[in-house]
């Protein structure tokens, strides 16, 4: 008997809706072991490709639209073209599973799938213009970091293969019953409930991160200024919002504090400071003030800056005149009393807001950039790190920066001991978008073992210790600050802070040899 296509459009829409469940802010995490088994199921009953990549469609669609519904408080027109367009992204692992599931024993296409989906995952991860790792299977564990310390080894692409391997066992165990209510055969769910138990267990139990004491701490002090930031960028705004940095600094710092710990952008122009002449600008006076007051601390702060050329450089734009060329830059800067000691270029851009990739700059005009330049800010390519006179060795990430756990390891392999995430979440209102955003950041401590401050604008701020335990924390839309010694310990080293993603590395090893076999044996036949 023919399958109606509303069957799959329903397959589609349970497996979207099981993920989207399972997401950090929901209860039900587990839900991700059992989120594709839909799609296996129209994988094994559709009967035209049409039919099934509109089942993976619209698993995607209900999936990226249930879980990032709140970009649309930022950019309405930035929300739909995410949507659609990683959702169809997220449809290239099925298809290519689809076209060559006929060619491979069920192993082999099993296998396929998953190196395909983590493959497609580590790929997405890179600076290729429409990054957007916030789906990233692994990150749906962000709010049990004790059943993933073993990320120290793997990575996040250690959590996605575990949700595939159980997703795949499960199924197949189904399959093999002929998806029987009161199934005879139960090696395969076994062997499923093993895998998904035995992580767990040896996660919880053999390790949690040693908790490493040094007899040198130094006290930082982080701020969370609750700028609503549609009223940040408006004219006149600049001078307001520094009085109330410093004010609200001034209530938690002491002569013991060493680091001091701005968010994204809290030093805002809308024309952006010059780098090279910030100890001249008078509207930044108070800051000057503020360190002179207390020579042994170190100011980490977001900045919206720029900088002038002779000569066009990969990321300029020409002037206004036409003389000189700039770039400008969601900048991250290290003030001591004397001067600027250091500044960071934000790396990875947010697709559609701050850059586009060359293909879609016809789309320029789509795109307006809250505060600053469309589709135009320069970045930094390469991880320097930013040492402070009092021992710490700063990993800057700004805004969602803090999502890119080999992005972020690199930090701590040329040296740094403590990671410093600074944004502004409160262009997403209060929704989910926030509490994602921090739950993540603790990914990031157990992958590094390394101790994470955030400064978030308008929250949430925490201090998250290497085990990925949140011991402080500030709630959204307060004005608040954190106030704690940290220890200052040598930069870890881990597997994956010493060899980065190497299990996607295998994966794509492991499928491109599987691709290249199926494409062979159909040039046999």
């Amino acid at each position: 008997m023919k399958t109606k296509p509303y069957f799959f459009i329903l397959l589609g829409l349970l497996s979207g809706l099981l993920n989207w469940a399972a997401w950090p802010g929901s209860p039900l995490t587990g839900l991700i072991f059992i989120g594709f088994i839909p799609l296996l199921v129209a994988s094994e009953r559709a009967q035209h490709t049409r039919i099934f990549f509109l089942s993976c469609y619209m698993a995607m669609l209900v999936w990226n639209v249930g879980t990032t519904w709140w970009i649309w408080n930022a950019t309405a027109a930035g929300a739909v073209s995410a949507w659609l367009a990683n959702s169809l992204l997220m449809c290239i692992p099925w298809m290519l599973y689809w076209i060559t599931k006929k060619r491979l024993s069920r192993a082999a296409g099993y296998l396929l799938l998953i190196t395909a989906w983590m493959g497609f995952e580590y790929l997405h991860l890179q600076d290729w213009g429409l990054s957007w790792p916030w789906l990233t299977l692994g990150n749906v564990f962000a709010m049990h970091p004790d059943w993933v310390y073993w990320y120290s080894f793997t990575g996040t692409a250690g959590g996605s293969g575990w949700i595939w391997a159980i997703n795949v066992l499960l199924f197949h165990h189904l399959l093999r019953n002929n998806f029987s209510i009161v199934p005879q055969r139960y090696k395969w769910g076994a062997l499923a409930v093993t895998l998904l138990i035995a992580p767990i267990l040896i996660s919880t139990q053999r390790l949690r991160p040693l908790s490493r004491t040094s007899d040198r701490q130094q006290e930082i002090v982080i701020v969370q200024p609750n700028v609503d930031p549609y009223q940040k960028i408006a004219e006149g705004t600049t001078s307001f919002q520094i009085d109330k940095l410093i004010q609200l600094s001034k209530e938690s710092i002491t002569d013991s504090t060493r680091l001091l710990v701005w968010p994204e952008t809290a030093l805002y122009s809308p024309y952006g400071f010059d780098e090279t002449s910030l100890s001249e600008n008078s509207s930044l006076t108070p800051v000057w003030q503020l360190l002179e007051a207390y020579p042994k601390m170190t100011l980490l702060t977001g900045i919206e800056s720029y900088r002038w050329f002779d000569a066009p450089t990969r990321y300029s734009k020409p002037s206004g005149n036409g003389q000189l060329e700039f770039e400008a830059y969601n900048a991250a800067a290290l003030l001591t009393k004397q001067q600027a000691t250091t500044f960071y270029h934000k790396s990875m851009l947010v697709p559609g807001v701050e850059t586009l990739p060359w293909f879609l700059r016809f789309m320029d005009s789509w795109f307006e950039k809250f505060g600053g330049v469309t589709a135009g800010y320069a970045k930094q390519d390469h991880r320097a790190v930013m040492p402070t006179p009092q021992g710490f060795t700063l990993a800057p990430a700004i805004c969602y920066e803090s999502i890119y756990g080999d992005f972020m390891r690199r930090y701590i392999k040329n040296g740094a001991n403590l990671i410093v995430v600074i944004t502004n979440d409160g262009w997403w209102k209060k929704t989910p978008g926030h509490l994602q955003h921090l739950h993540y950041a603790r990914l990031r401590a157990i992958e590094t073992g390394t101790w994470v401050a955030r400064s978030a604008n308008t929250g949430i701020s925490a201090l998250i210790d290497p085990a990925g335990t949140l011991l402080e924390t500030r709630g959204y839309d307060q004005l608040a600050t954190i106030r704690r010694s940290v220890p200052v310990l040598p930069a870890t080293t881990t597997i994956y802070v010493r060899w980065g993603d190497w299990v996607s590395v295998w994966v794509l090893l492991i499928g491109g040899s599987l691709t290249l076999l199926s494409l062979l044996r159909s040039k046999k036949r």
